[in-house]
């Protein structure tokens, strides 16, 4: 197995609230009852609360994971991610700069044969087979909830009108979380995992993850995401980790038959929504009562935390979200149906739909103790890796815009060597070579961004790049 782990603060915060942390299994007997575990955290609050939150979660979902009593390492995982929520929201009561901290937290297990998923927020993973990308994980997002509906489209005023960064769920404000647990799903060699924050998909498209993972070496393919996310204005914080399967071993199941049950599956999002709705409300009155006592500089936060509010209390009286209501397809400009891939010629959106995770209906309920989990039916999105061309066009226009704001603003940057690489990708590009034209085109991205970091007494706000 091979893995590329980057973190980055990005272009615009003061410090890197994302966490991660991988441990590999150390032995076969390891390998075989716990395999490898990945996981991606995304902190939110004040201060230094969302820091401390991701890295709680990283670190508690891992030491849990390998200590829990549990035989079956997707139960064991669910457990893991439960402790951690408690132990965030117990350091988040013990001290009022940290109240109501949180974080996402996305843990991908490779074990047995099989991937799970345990999900929490709108960090993703995804999965990348045969030049194929999916998106194994449903994003805790105000937005995918209200489209999965089935009764917002997703190109409505009203749909477009939602903010893309408010999530339904994360661990650490209540003492109780509901946990997406996502598998099994079938290892094979050759297959490629993405765990992120949303601080890369939210620059980086879906259709140009797919070329970039289906395109570049582990290492190299990290790299570039962030250097990628980076030149587009790098907003937030930007973590990742990229897993290739590699050897048979991991592929093969050497424990007894495996059997996933259901887990509390009819769950209702309108719990979730709720709870938006209150937070929302209440940060509303203490944002008021702020204002009034302190400075009226409050005021305008708490308008935007009273609309929110109302937005999900409306969308929640509608009715919009019921029991099994949360896996409808979510409408975009590519269909997909279970017998494979269709899709328009721009290759550049997916569809969400009830997918084909590989876990078994039925089964008793498991008592986890602090919260509920719900087997999920990933994946929820799939993309062809096909759009090469269309990918090193946007590459090419980065650059280029790059190197024409260096040359108006009179930075002192060496273009020489990115030109020449560039020269050589467009070469490619006009053969027709897609590999090549993707893995130089890259270079030329790395090679900016280097130039761009020697370049340290810019302010942030130079780098820049509207596409």
């Amino acid at each position: 197995m091979k893995f590329a782990e980057q973190t980055h603060v990005g272009m615009r915060r003061a410090n890197n609230q994302d966490s991660s942390a991988v441990l590999l299994a150390e032995s076969e007997e390891r390998l075989n009852q716990r395999g490898h575990l990945f996981v991606v955290a995304d902190g939110m609050g004040a201060h230094a609360a969302g820091e401390l939150a991701s890295q709680i979660a990283s670190e508690r979902i891992t030491a849990h994971y390998y200590k829990s009593r549990e035989d079956v390492p997707e139960h064991a995982i669910a457990e893991a991610v439960h402790l951690a929520n408690a132990a965030i929201y117990a350091r988040g009561q013990s001290n009022p700069e940290f109240l109501n901290m949180g974080t996402t937290a996305s843990s991908l297990v490779l074990v047995g044969g099989a991937a799970f998923v345990a999900h929490v927020g709108d960090s993703r993973v995804y999965r990348l087979r045969q030049g194929v990308l999916e998106q194994l994980t449903f994003d805790h997002s105000l937005v995918w909830e209200m489209q999965a509906s089935g009764k917002v489209h997703s190109d409505s005023i009203f749909s477009k009108s939602i903010p893309k960064n408010v999530i339904t769920r994360s661990l650490g404000p209540s003492p109780e979380v509901l946990v997406d647990l996502e598998g099994p799903f079938d290892i094979e060699v050759g297959d490629r995992f993405l765990v992120c924050s949303d601080g890369l998909t939210g620059q980086i498209e879906d259709d140009e993850l797919a070329v970039l993972l289906q395109s570049l070496d582990v290492e190299k393919a990290s790299r570039v995401m962030i250097d990628l996310a980076n030149l587009r204005g790098g907003p937030d914080n930007i973590t990742l980790i990229i897993v290739e399967v590699t050897d048979e071993s991991i592929t093969e199941n050497h424990g007894p038959p495996r059997k996933a049950r259901s887990i509390g599956a009819d769950e209702v999002s309108s719990r979730a929504l709720i709870g938006t709705t209150a937070f929302c409300w209440t940060g509303a009155v203490g944002f008021g009562i702020a204002s009034a006592l302190v400075s009226p500089r409050f005021v305008g936060s708490a308008i935007v935390a009273f609309i929110l509010g109302s937005i999900s209390a409306a969308v929640w009286a509608s009715g919009i979200f019921k029991p099994n209501d949360r896996r409808r397809p979510l409408k975009t400009r590519r269909s997909v149906n279970r017998s494979g891939l269709s899709g328009d010629s721009s290759g550049t959106t997916g569809t969400m739909e009830t997918g084909q995770g590989g876990s078994a209906s039925g089964g008793e309920p498991l008592d986890m103790g602090s919260g509920e989990t719900a087997i999920g039916n990933g994946p929820y999105r799939r993309y062809k890796a096909d759009s090469h061309q269309a990918f090193v066009t946007r590459l090419d226009d980065v650059i280029t815009q790059l190197k024409q704001t260096s040359e108006e603003r009179n930075w002192m940057l060496d273009w020489q060597e990115v030109d020449r690489l560039l020269q050589r990708a467009r070469e490619a590009a006009k053969d027709a070579v897609w590999g090549s034209a993707v893995s130089l085109y890259c270079d030329a991205t790395l090679g900016a961004m280097q130039q761009l970091k020697k370049h340290q007494d810019d302010s942030a706000s130079d780098t820049v790049v509207d596409l």
